[in-house]
């Protein structure tokens, strides 16, 4: 199963009798799950069990579900709005000798919105609890098609990931040809440093430089860090293979090399080793961006 992203869009629509609806439901980033809904008055009943419908669908991400909810005018009943027709009117009166028109139509002033009501007949409980099952059902296929839709995006995620990761084992592989012959190199540097500060000054106690060579020698080894490191990307491996809904341990994941990568730059005596220790830091940047948007 591959990663599942947390953006997506979908629709469905559907029908009971009188009415007819449409759900759009969309999804963006967010760092735990938070569900949205905008129902039409009078539909509110709807909205604890269209919040369990996505909950059991989605583990992160804002969801937000929009129902639009029309009577169909061959079943219902038109009804004329006087208090909005009345207000219409009043406007038309202010205006008229300001504004230089047409005067008004009357299909114009019967087609503003609010001057016409379609009123659906009205439903029994039987009827009513029919209709609210039809829109749930219709929310689940929406809901099903947007994890779907997330699906489709985390698959694209998930190549892009593997690239990041596939360039940082190519850079730890380079860290670490560089830093088996790091100790050496600085021994042989300090050897040369502290021949020429005995020649100036043979009192010195040798046991004790000796000691100080060891520390920095053991300050200035980054095997440890690139191990971890090594570690870390075979984790992200294994996350990408068990897909699903895994941005947590992957934003922690990129977090940790992060870590291990700045350490490894702060102890670096090799300007070239010092160099991929910054391209990787820029990687893991990128790595992480993408990341983000993973459930």
């Amino acid at each position: 199963m591959p990663l599942s992203s947390m953006t997506g869009f979908a629709r469905a629509q559907g029908a009971q009798g009188a009415w007819r609806w449409h759900w759009e439901v969309r999804s963006v980033n967010s760092r735990g799950l938070d569900i949205r809904l905008r129902l039409p008055e009078g539909f509110e009943s709807l909205e604890q069990p269209s919040r369990t419908l996505a909950g059991e669908r989605f583990t992160r991400g804002s969801v937000t579900g929009t129902l639009t909810l029309d009577a169909d005018p061959a079943r219902g009943t038109v009804r004329l709005n006087h208090e909005a027709l009345q207000q219409v009117i009043a406007a038309l009166h202010e205006l008229q000798g300001k504004v230089v028109a047409q005067p008004p139509t009357l299909d114009g002033i019967l087609s503003l919105r609010g001057v016409i009501d379609t009123q659906a007949p009205p439903l029994s409980e039987a009827e009513l609890a029919a209709r609210d099952a039809a829109v749930l059902g219709s929310l689940a296929t929406a809901l099903d098609a947007l994890k779907g839709a997330r699906r489709d995006e985390g698959a694209r995620l998930d190549a892009i990931l593997r690239q990041h990761t596939q360039r940082l084992e190519t850079l730890v592989a380079d860290a670490e040809r560089l830093a088996a012959a790091q100790p050496e190199q600085m021994r042989e540097r300090l050897k040369a440093s502290i021949e020429e500060v005995l020649k100036a000054r043979p009192g010195l106690n040798e046991d004790r430089l000796a000691q100080e060579i060891a520390l920095l020698l053991a300050k200035a080894d980054v095997r440890e860090e690139i191990d971890r490191l090594k570690s870390h990307l075979t984790q992200a491996r294994n996350l990408f293979a068990d897909g699903g809904a895994q941005g947590r341990r992957l934003d922690f994941l990129a977090q940790e090399l992060n870590r291990e990568a700045n350490t490894l730059c702060s102890k670096s005596a090799d300007m070239q080793l010092t160099r991929i220790g910054l391209e990787m830091k820029t990687t893991i940047d990128q790595l992480r961006e993408q990341v983000q948007n993973v459930e």
